[in-house]
């Protein structure tokens, strides 16, 4: 007696997987700048560090520049940096505010694109702007009054969002990012301004 065995379903061994997608490199120079060299990372409040990062990259150019105006203006050594105005060679600052502005789109957009959120948390190039433009606005006098109300104020109008900054976050990409805190620096710069007028 034949005993018939049932066809069984063959397996192949080379099936075709599905392959992976492609690998997404990590912008290693856009995050560090992003994130203003780590600052964003900070587990605690990392916007407010990223204008404390800020204060200081300004603190340092108004430091270099008035001593370059010092010296254009052939002004003893020994003048205060603090109550001195920025004088023809410190123009190169307003030049300086715009590319890390300009600079700032492209970097945020990077890392925004990378961690696949429309405004990561880590990314505070945008404060850095911000806080620099509050400074350097025409007409501001620097001293450590001025840069300790200058952050007062960016961060009151940052956290605000008045007008049109909160308007200014539904733009696209790193635009977006960015321009909100354009915004609330150039409020803390028109604060800078009233308290020059008023003596404070």
């Amino acid at each position: 007696m034949s005993e018939t065995i049932p066809n069984l379903p063959t397996t192949t061994t080379n099936s075709a997987a599905p392959s992976p997608g492609p690998v997404q490199r990590k912008p290693r120079i856009s995050l560090a700048i992003a994130t203003a060299f780590g600052l964003g990372y900070l587990p605690k409040a990392p916007g407010t560090f990223g204008s404390l990062g800020g204060v200081a990259i300004s603190i340092g150019m108004t430091w270099l520049f008035s001593r370059k105006t010092l010296q254009y203006a052939n002004m003893e050594r020994n003048a205060n940096f603090w109550t001195v105005g920025l004088g023809p060679p410190a123009y190169a600052i307003y030049v300086i505010v715009v590319l890390v502005a300009l600079l700032g789109v492209i970097v945020a957009s990077r890392a925004a694109k990378f961690a696949g959120k429309k405004d990561p948390q880590f990314v505070v190039i945008d404060e850095v702007s911000g806080q620099m433009i509050a400074y350097f606005s025409p007409f501001t006098l620097l001293n450590w009054k001025s840069f300790l109300l200058g952050f007062i104020l960016f961060r009151v109008f940052d956290i605000w969002k008045p007008f049109p900054a909160r308007q200014a976050e539904s733009l696209p990409g790193g635009l977006g990012i960015m321009a909100d805190d354009w915004v609330a620096g150039i409020y803390a710069a028109l604060g800078l301004w009233i308290a020059r007028a008023l003596g404070l």
